[in-house]
């Protein structure tokens, strides 16, 4: 069974008011690395970063997490690799769950077969 972990990265480095809007390429590459050291149980890792963000990890696979630039907004790119990845796993038994406090995406993400956690989750584990 395959289990994949979306992560809506403007939520999750939002969450931590640590300073994250004076330096949001550097705060998108301190999740990136937490990502890659997590002890979560999930297969695969999404990282979806936009805006400024972006300009802190480069796109592609490191290890087990992928990070994706939205084009546009974060959102949408989310909800588009959680379709994917849904239409990937579902047949076998897999999950998908995305990282978002962001209650429109929500809804949307369990359209199409997703399920939700709260940022706050993450970082717990973190």
């Amino acid at each position: 069974m395959t289990s994949v972990l979306i992560v809506d990265g403007a939520n999750v480095v939002g969450a931590r008011p640590d300073g994250w809007w004076k330096d949001r390429a550097g705060a998108a590459a301190r999740l990136h690395e937490q990502l890659l050291v997590a002890d979560i149980e999930y297969d695969v890792v999404v990282l979806v970063l936009e805006g400024q963000a972006k300009g802190g990890v480069r796109a592609g696979k490191d290890a087990h997490v992928r990070t994706v630039h939205a084009a546009k907004d974060g959102d949408t790119t989310i909800l588009a690799e959680a379709r994917k990845a849904t239409e990937r796993v579902a047949d076998k038994g897999g999950r998908v769950v995305v990282v978002t406090a962001d209650r429109a995406l929500d809804a949307r993400v369990h359209g199409v077969g997703a399920t939700t956690l709260s940022p706050t989750w993450l970082l717990a584990r973190l």
